[in-house]
């Protein structure tokens, strides 16, 4: 097996002499394999090695891994680093899911360690982790660089073991009596991906295909091939079509724009918002639309996207720039509208609510309304345009009555005594100008659920519920 790793390193070129690498051990099978094997391979390819362990806090035995580590390092004389943190103290802080605070900030940890931020950050996914992320991407709604799951290297994190199943490892430990901690948290289905481990995978393997984690890590390659030539394909054609101004907007020919074939106008303009963002985790599908939908439009008109993006179009040019936002300076109108737009079925991160999950379903006579503060149901049938979740704008209202009433949003807020500095903050789930629900205050009578209603959308702030 060690064979087998040595040679995906070399594959993907992971590690080469001098190198010096950061592993990230938590105690667990998948990482004390990943130390031990970076120890078999430095005999053949030499650098430098040091393990960090993050505490996440959550763990009343967390205590004990790190204890563990500590000792394996100790007895191997390798250089070892604890980082504790309260993570969930602090995902409530930033607005942020438990897992993904996690991830934060174990690789910020990671990150910490390289000298003078050089060199490889090795962590210790496996092939089914792989797997499992695949199914986790395509379940939510993800293009072709979701599907391809886990990458072997991505910027300065490789991973070694990406190339073995999780049996491979447990079964290598076990021959040469290796000990390991064991996470109780990977036994509970209190996350997600446990749940696709525990019931999707494991039935997969055992009911459709046996082999199907290596089928589609062979998938996943193929995949990522397949985007590294859309990649590819993508800047050349941003070479036809888009430049940079000296006032530091992108600027789309929108003539050169529309000649490029459609899936890659879609790559274009994902590549646009992320160069003039510095990320794209909030750009949707939706956004994408709506940007082609503006530049094959008539007349000069311009929307707004999240990271404080604008969209102009003034005849045939598009322009695409972040609007500057002074720190502790005063908002203008349009640095406040805050705009998510929402697919169904998805999860969507929102700073000021946390995590939103929206799912649809048929009703049933057995179904009972939840009465629960931060989960809602609405009668999809009458949702005919795009839901967005957004702060307040002009001519927003909501309706107050079994008649169909209406009233301004503007009008409810002093009703119900909003203090006005709270207003612009507060985030809204709206169809168009109606309001759909406030949430933690009401709903729109108009989208209540009935006796005929056929298909009922679910939202739920997770982390409020």
């Amino acid at each position: 097996m060690i064979k087998k790793v040595l040679s995906y390193i070399n594959q993907y070129k992971m590690i080469e002499p001098g190198d010096n690498i950061v592993a990230g051990i938590s105690g667990g099978a998948d990482s004390v394999c990943l130390l031990f094997m970076l120890l078999e391979i430095r005999k053949q390819i030499p650098f430098t090695l040091k393990v960090v362990h993050v505490n996440h806090g959550i763990r009343k035995e967390a205590v004990e891994d790190a204890d563990f580590v500590r000792k394996l390092c100790m007895e191997r004389n390798i250089p070892f680093k604890l980082v504790e943190k309260n993570v969930k103290e602090s995902a409530k802080q930033n607005g942020l899911s438990v897992e993904e605070e996690g991830r934060r900030i174990r690789y910020a940890a990671f990150e910490n360690e390289l000298i003078e931020g050089k060199g490889k950050i090795a962590v210790a996914h496996n092939s089914n982790d792989r797997a499992e992320t695949m199914l986790f991407h395509m379940f939510r709604g993800t293009g072709l660089t979701g599907s391809s799951g886990i990458r072997p290297v991505k910027g300065k994190v490789i991973r070694p073991l990406l190339c073995l199943r999780r049996s491979e490892i447990e079964n290598w430990l076990m021959e040469r009596k290796i000990s390991f901690c064991t996470d109780s948290t990977n036994e509970q289905d209190i996350y997600t991906r446990n749940r696709i481990r525990h019931h999707i995978l494991t039935y997969a393997e055992k009911e459709v295909c046996q082999g199907a984690v290596v089928n589609m890590n062979r998938m996943a390659d193929q995949l990522l091939e397949a985007e590294e030539f859309v990649v590819r394909q993508t800047k050349e054609a941003l070479l036809r079509c888009v430049q940079i101004s000296d006032q530091e907007e992108i600027l789309v020919r929108i003539p050169e724009f529309l000649k490029e074939d459609e899936y890659l106008r879609s790559r274009i303009l994902l590549l646009c918002i992320e160069q003039a963002a510095g990320g794209r985790k909030d750009i949707t599908a939706a956004h994408i639309k709506s940007m082609e939908a503006l530049f094959k439009g008539t007349g000069s008109k311009e929307i707004h996207l999240p990271y404080h993006i604008t969209v102009y179009k003034k005849y045939d040019v598009g322009m695409i720039k972040r609007e500057e936002v002074i720190p502790g300076g005063k908002s203008s109108k349009k640095e406040r509208e805050e705009t998510y737009y929402v697919t169904v079925p998805s999860v969507l991160e929102v700073p000021k609510l946390g995590r939103v999950e929206f799912t649809i379903f048929s009703q049933t006579n057995s179904q009972n309304i939840p009465e629960k503060t931060y989960t809602k149901w609405f009668d999809y049938d009458k949702i005919t345009s795009s839901v967005v979740l957004r702060t307040r704008k002009k001519g927003d209202f909501l309706t107050i009555n079994k008649k169909m009433g209406h009233k301004s949003l503007q009008d409810y807020f002093v009703n119900e005594k909003i203090p006005k500095e709270e207003r612009d903050r507060i985030i809204l789930l709206a169809e168009g100008s109606h309001v759909i629900w406030i949430p933690g205050l009401r709903i729109s009578e108009y989208y209540k659920v009935q006796k005929n209603t056929r298909r009922i959308l679910q939202v739920c702030i997770l982390d409020k519920d």
